[in-house]
């Protein structure tokens, strides 16, 4: 029997308790007496007794997931559904969590061996619902979100639950990080980020032009600037493994038609040992181009990790004229799986910004690190969106560029990136908000080029 038939099972059960419960389920099960979970276990365990060794709910091995025990569970959960016990259902749910969690450690595994993932049941567009292992999180409370959200996957730990209503349109492509990617992180727990701000100079101009019945700004590259642009690229990169980081992250639009290959050549010319030193995520600035806004993310032995799409345009205001930023929605959007990191999705600029897009991601996805490369004339606004994800547990890089710098803004640009951490309720508060202090020189014009910033990430 295929193992997705477990898998399918599971999802059928989340689907029905999510169809048939309101908010108010959420919030009195999340309370569930002594009592009443003890008859729900007791029903589970006269019905499907191999899920249990005495009182204790066992971990059930890919050889025991037999037509016998799929066939237990499905006249089970039939026969709860007519009864409307949904107390009881919510308590296999739990149950099933459980006795699945190291089989879903085997499956992460084995999706690291892959470029991408599709989920674990193949019923998604019938029930609606996607299943995916849930890596853990060394700064992710367990019981993250339980007090703003009433929702199922309160109540699942090693199930990350996707509901299609919640998704919508976009596409989900998934990308399990392999063991490899971040090495030390088992033993030390925390993450070092580098940024940079790259520089004050615009290797490229805008362009402003009607397009039928609405103003577009484009971008147009200074190709004679590609090689020394890339250069400081590469050069951040490799200050960036001298300092040890795992990962460093570039702004938006400050890339170039070439940015990709160089680097990744430049990669593959270094020794092996030399590579095992670069940060092993590294974020490209964005490139604007054929009406997409794109970052590449390629990992310390130069293998492209995945392209991320702008999926929001912004809307840039001169006098009384308002500008489209010209680019095409892929919808596509993906989301990296690290197990003890959980998951990182790169936002661009205003993607981050797009609330209702930023709050779908991270209700859908559980995100507990954004990376934010943008190219604004201010940091206001993508403060105020931090506190947005401080309530689920998920922590973000924001990096802007000087070159953003508009006359008469200067005022804006005191701090040219965040980070923003989750921190102990007895921590010191000014961890929380990690400040990247732009140079004294830049508001004079002047730039050397040298701004990278550091900051750690570590388990709370």
């Amino acid at each position: 029997m295929s193992d997705f038939h477990i898998y399918n099972v599971v999802a059928c059960l989340c689907s029905l308790i999510i169809r048939s419960c309101s908010e108010d389920f959420f919030v009195k099960y999340s309370c569930v007496s002594h009592g009443e979970l003890k008859r729900g276990l007791q029903i589970i365990k006269n019905n499907i007794p191999l899920l249990f060794d005495g009182k204790k709910i066992i971990k059930l091995k890919k050889e025991q997931i037999q037509e016998q025990l799929i066939n237990a569970l499905e006249q089970l959960i039939d026969d709860l559904a007519d009864d409307k016990d949904y107390y009881c259902l919510m308590t296999l749910a739990t149950v099933l969590d459980e006795a699945l969690s190291d089989m879903l450690l085997d499956e992460i595994e084995y999706f690291q061996k892959d470029s991408f993932t599709t989920v674990l049941n193949t019923n998604r567009e019938t029930v609606g619902i996607g299943l995916l292992p849930r890596c853990s999180c060394v700064w992710e409370r367990k019981m993250r979100l339980s007090h703003c959200y009433n929702r199922m996957d309160n109540f699942m730990y090693n199930f990350l639950i996707m509901e299609n209503t919640i998704l919508g349109e976009l596409i989900d492509k998934h990308i399990f990080l392999s063991e490899d990617v971040f090495p030390n992180f088992k033993e030390k727990h925390s993450l070092k980020i580098a940024a940079s701000p790259l520089c004050l100079e615009r290797p490229f101009k805008f362009v402003y032009f009607s397009d039928d019945k609405v103003q577009y700004v484009s971008v147009e590259y200074f190709d004679e600037e590609n090689k020394a642009v890339n250069e400081l690229i590469w050069k951040k990169i490799l200050i960036s493994a001298k300092k040890k980081c795992d990962i460093v992250v570039f702004p938006e639009v400050m890339g170039n038609k070439d940015t990709e290959n160089f680097i990744i050549n430049k990669i593959k010319a270094l020794p092996e040992n030399e590579q095992n030193r670069l940060p092993s995520f590294i974020v490209l600035p964005s490139f604007f181009s054929e009406k997409s806004n794109t970052v590449t993310v390629i990992d310390k032995w130069g293998r492209i990790i995945a392209k991320q799409k702008k999926q929001n345009p912004f809307r840039e205001i001169i006098g009384s004229n308002s500008y489209l930023e010209q680019i095409t929605p892929s919808l596509v959007v993906n989301i990296f799986h690290y197990e003890g990191i959980g998951r990182i999705a790169v936002l661009i600029c205003k993607d981050f910004l797009t609330t209702k897009y930023l709050e779908q991601l991270m209700r859908c996805f559980k995100l507990t690190l954004i990376i934010v490369p943008s190219f604004s004339t201010g940091s206001y606004d993508f403060v105020q969106s931090f506190d947005i994800c401080a309530h689920d547990d998920c922590n973000v890089v924001w990096i802007n560029t000087c070159a953003a710098l508009e006359p008469g803004k200067e005022e804006n640009f005191e701090h040219i990136g965040y980070v923003r951490k989750r921190i102990g309720k007895y921590d010191d508060k000014n961890q929380k908000l990690c400040e990247m202090s732009s140079c004294p020189g830049f508001k004079d014009k002047k730039c050397n080029r040298d701004c990278l910033f550091f900051e750690k990430i570590t388990e709370v």
